[in-house]
């Protein structure tokens, strides 16, 4: 395996990566944003407020993106398979 194919790889395995958790970590970013204007209008300074909403926020994204998560991971663990022969080449 050459340096260039290594890095290839590598490039397409970040690129991965951040495709599927970008999603994820900007809906609990925003969430937690509102949630955080919502308590310094209402001077409600309570923990549980701040958990509660984003979690069922992430737990509705996962079951609504779960099908194009396993498909992107299992399209991308295909093509690195694909691959491996070129890998010991």
């Amino acid at each position: 395996m050459n340096p260039e194919f290594a890095s290839e790889i590598l490039k397409s395995l970040m690129y991965q990566a951040v495709t599927l958790a970008a999603p994820i970590l900007l809906s609990a970013m925003v969430v937690g944003l509102l949630i955080s204007l919502f308590q310094s209008v209402t001077s409600i300074q309570e923990q549980t407020l701040t958990f509660v909403p984003k979690a069922l926020c992430l737990v509705g994204l996962l079951i609504l993106l779960l099908p194009w998560m396993l498909r992107t991971i299992c399209e991308f663990a295909t093509a690195i398979i694909q691959k491996m022969p070129q890998m010991a080449g």
